[in-house]
């Protein structure tokens, strides 16, 4: 079975970014739209795609629960298959888990010459209140360019947790100012709004790819 995308942004548009969603809400959730279609009218083109547990809950299947994220990485990179050439460089990445599928199949398709970098949104370092559960072993040796987006009050890892995590120097962190794991922020507290990080998000990835990309 082929991959169904959604695209947002120019269909002639020189870097692609294609996105996986997250472990709960599917690539049309309200947070996942906002995203797409911002960065789609910053200029680039946006792909998302379902994993196959996720789509099957549109088909009255059930309510199936994710399978562990190393199940999923075959289906990753079907969908980079399925997506064909591109015009200009791809990148990879996703919503939470999507980014973490993404970051597990990063390298090999890096080092194959096939994507130019990974785009993290709310990367899941940790379950929320379990910080020894670490899922950061992979990220200290990898050598795909990798922005990662995140709310520095973000409970899957927040900024004061992240700072002592090995990381390898490819991989650069936005942090957005009280943002939790979807970059809200509490305007009350911070002064942002979400429109604010949305804009913040959208100026550095778009800044981001263009330096990665050539």
């Amino acid at each position: 079975m082929s991959t169904h995308f959604i695209f947002d942004g120019p269909h002639d548009a020189r870097i692609t970014v294609l996105l996986a969603h997250g472990a709960g809400a599917p690539m049309d959730s309200t947070s996942m739209n906002a995203i797409a279609k911002s960065l789609g009218a910053a200029g680039l083109r946006i792909a998302r795609f379902e994993f196959a547990y996720m789509a099957a809950r549109r088909t009255g299947d059930g309510r199936k629960p994710p399978p562990k994220a190393d199940r999923l990485l075959p289906e990753y990179v079907a969908a980079v298959d399925d997506l064909g050439p591109t015009t200009g460089p791809l990148i990879i990445g996703g919503k939470s888990m999507g980014g973490r599928v993404a970051s597990m199949v990063a390298d090999p398709l890096f080092e194959a010459g096939r994507i130019a970098g990974l785009l993290c949104l709310g990367y899941p370092f940790h379950p929320p209140a379990k910080p020894d559960q670490l899922r950061t072993e992979h990220l200290a040796a990898l050598s795909c360019p990798t922005l990662i987006c995140q709310g520095t009050r973000d409970q899957f890892g927040a900024q004061h947790e992240v700072a002592d995590y090995a990381l390898s120097p490819t991989i650069e962190l936005l942090w957005l100012e009280d943002g939790d794991h979807d970059l809200k922020p509490r305007k009350s507290v911070s002064g942002f709004t979400a429109a604010d990080h949305l804009r913040t998000v959208n100026e550095t990835v778009v800044e981001w790819t263009r330096r990665i990309g050539g």
